[in-house]
């Protein structure tokens, strides 16, 4: 009797400033099955996009040298296939900028502060979408 290979585990990458906010979604995720890239800055966030493959994306909207908005945009440009797969996380999602921005793009937010379940059950269902719509076109 063959077994099947083992499904690898969907990547998700975490951008934010800090640093243990990042280790705690890190931690969570790697537990509930997920591999986990973290990028602290803008630029690292798209180097490792560039390198690596990822499937859902939770960005922080107050970046150092960029603003997350920019840095969706940017990423939804060059890999279009992960819109709808990036969560914005926020603490200021009734700032006018950001309600302004959001009005105009496809685009979840998860307010700080946030339960990490929410996270994962964001994570989850942008999954399950995934493996729904590509069993259809199947």
């Amino acid at each position: 009797m063959m077994t099947a290979p083992p499904r690898k585990p969907a990547t998700v990458l975490i951008v934010d400033d800090e640093a243990g906010l990042r280790r705690v979604l890190e931690r969570y995720l790697e537990r509930h099955g997920y591999r986990v890239l973290s990028a602290g800055t803008a630029e690292v966030a798209y180097e490792v996009l560039a390198a690596e493959a990822a499937d859902a994306l939770l960005l922080d909207i107050h970046l150092p040298t960029m603003s997350g908005l920019a840095l969706y945009l940017a990423i939804i440009h060059r890999w279009p296939a992960l819109e709808g797969h990036i969560a914005i996380m926020t603490g200021d999602a009734e700032a006018e900028e950001v309600r302004t921005w959001l009005e105009h793009h496809r685009c979840v937010v998860i307010r700080k502060p946030f339960n990490l379940q929410q996270v994962a059950d964001w994570v989850s269902s942008v999954l399950q979408s995934d493996r729904a719509s590509g069993a259809m076109d199947a």
